[in-house]
């Protein structure tokens, strides 16, 4: 079967896998989802009998059809052939009677790593059919923005900038994204929050303007967030990993239902869980676990999705998110495909701030999805509890996630774990109890008591230099100025941002930013 993706807005922008991949956002504003998602029924005996990387090229060859197996195989292969610390990729550990799927052995040390290794692979096959080049422009709250930095560096025909909010990520997450080599990467500081940033940036992809600007490079705009339908779709195969995992060790019975505890901001992790079940992944329950910011708790129990209140910045910065990008491929799915449903309730987001679905809807999604949030207090505390209890260190993500499962009566339950607790090991060393200098001194403390050593590339952090200073202001984006190092960026700037990266690439090459859709960019 072809799959035909379409706009969660509009049914008639209908594309292949490949140009969703490239496009990554519809340019009505909507995101590309697949309608026949549930007409496939995976082989869970045949999963439960391979490794991660076959049961990655039998659920992307799916989803992904204009893809040849050869050519998923070799992404595949290039993605996780030595780049995980596991030999598991995302193994399970027995914590409690909950068992923790941990999502952070990959390169950068947080879950994004699993698709965004993928990712930059299927991008560069499917920019083989169209003979240009891509430049990815990437929103985050944290986590996203080092894994796709690191997932895209030197990557043929692609060049990267990434958006970060300025004080609101750890001083872990900053060092990765500001101390990242490559020859096609740039970051941003902005002066505002993830949100902000989201949403200028998705502004950007439908921006005339710009798109002809980079046009005229042979340049095609994309993202790396889960917006993209190549970013999202790598995540369901660790789902099937943990059911796999469950089975192997007879935890369960082939066919017997699991329920999923997922920390999330942006719906993207969860959403793949979704697309599972809707794939054949026996779920009882998803629990969306929120943290202070709980615009999906409060959506969940009450059907009205509000982001007029305040933004709080929690010791869980990936999770600091109030506007859910994903949960609009839940609503499209849920309601059956209307894409003018969905169109109406994102209208109703951007003029108001808020929208409301019906009874009846809110009810078929609390059937498989249940909720709960979990405060900065709390989390230092369920840290040092487990630490205290189990011997196991979580981090603030993680622990999240881990109490909301802790707490349900569901069983058997699966916690995702989305970071390693290096990642903000000062929060974590003073959950259990212990103090420190910084972040830096803080790994160093934390290593003394963790289960794991310091992962490589965190450890690196503390001797590489600062490449990337600039910080923008979100609020002066509709004014006309240069950029330089701690000056505002406007709206137009970021018009001319393939031309910025034209100037960026001289400035590290020596020559000119090629013209000829065969040459390398970089």
């Amino acid at each position: 079967m072809q799959n035909v993706y379409e706009s969660t807005r509009n049914k008639g922008n209908k594309i292949s896998s490949k140009q969703a991949i490239l496009e990554g956002i519809s340019s009505d504003g909507g995101l590309y989802v697949w309608p026949e998602l549930s007409s496939v029924q995976l082989d869970l005996e045949t999963i439960c009998h391979q490794s991660y990387k076959e049961n990655a090229v039998y659920i992307l060859k799916q989803l992904l059809s204009d893809f040849t197996e050869e050519e998923l195989k070799m992404c595949v292969e290039n993605a996780y052939g030595n780049t995980f610390a596991s030999q598991a990729i995302t193994p399970v550990r027995k914590v409690g009677d909950v068992y923790v799927l941990e999502l952070f052995h990959g390169p950068t040390s947080a879950f994004k790593d699993v698709a965004l290794t993928l990712l930059p692979q299927l991008m560069s096959v499917a920019l083989q059919t169209t003979k240009e080049k891509a430049l990815i422009l990437t929103a985050t709250s944290g986590d996203t923005g080092k894994a796709a930095l690191s997932g895209f560096q030197d990557v043929k025909d692609t060049g990267i900038v990434v958006f970060y909010p300025d004080q609101k990520v750890s001083q872990i997450q900053y060092r990765q994204m500001v101390t990242q080599r490559g020859n096609n990467v740039k970051v941003f500081g902005v002066k505002g929050n993830f949100d902000d940033a989201q949403s200028k940036v998705k502004e950007l992809f439908l921006d005339e303007e710009l798109k002809a600007v980079a046009k005229k490079h042979a340049v095609r705009l994309t993202s790396a967030n889960s917006i993209n339908i190549g970013r999202l779709v790598p995540q369901i195969v660790y789902y099937f990993e943990a059911y796999k995992q469950l089975v192997n060790q007879g935890v369960i019975e082939l066919g017997k239902k699991v329920s999923y505890s997922v920390p999330t901001g942006n719906f993207g992790d969860v959403l793949a869980g979704y697309y599972g079940y809707l794939m054949g992944l026996p779920v009882e329950k998803f629990y969306v676990a929120s943290n202070e910011n709980h615009v999906l708790t409060d959506f969940l129990r009450t059907g009205v999705y509000d982001r007029n209140r305040p933004f709080i910045q929690t010791i869980s910065p990936s999770m600091d998110i109030l506007i859910s990008s994903n949960l609009e491929r839940l609503l499209y799915y849920m309601s059956d495909c209307d894409a003018a449903f969905v169109k109406g309730c994102m209208d109703d987001l951007k003029n108001t701030g808020r929208y409301e679905i019906p009874k009846a809807l809110l009810a078929k999604i609390q059937a498989l999805f249940d909720c709960g949030y979990v405060s900065d207090t709390e989390t230092k505390q369920i840290i040092g509890q487990t630490y205290a209890d189990k011997q196991v260190i979580l981090d603030p993500h993680s622990a999240i996630g881990y109490d909301i499962a802790d707490k349900a009566s569901q069983r058997p339950m699966v916690s995702l774990a989305t970071a390693s607790p290096y990642k903000f090991s000062q929060d974590v060393l003073d959950a259990i109890g212990k103090t420190s200098q910084d972040e830096l001194d803080a790994m160093h403390q934390l290593e003394k008591v963790c289960q794991d050593p310091i992962p490589k590339g965190l450890a690196e952090l503390e001797t590489l230099p600062v490449l990337h200073k600039d910080v923008i202001a979100i609020d002066a984006m509709k004014e006309k100025r240069g950029v330089t190092q701690d000056v505002e960026l406007t709206a137009d700037d970021l018009k001319e941002l393939a031309g910025q990266f034209k100037a960026e690439y001289k400035s590290k090459i020596g020559t000119d930013f090629p013209t000829d859709p065969k040459e390398q960019l970089m």
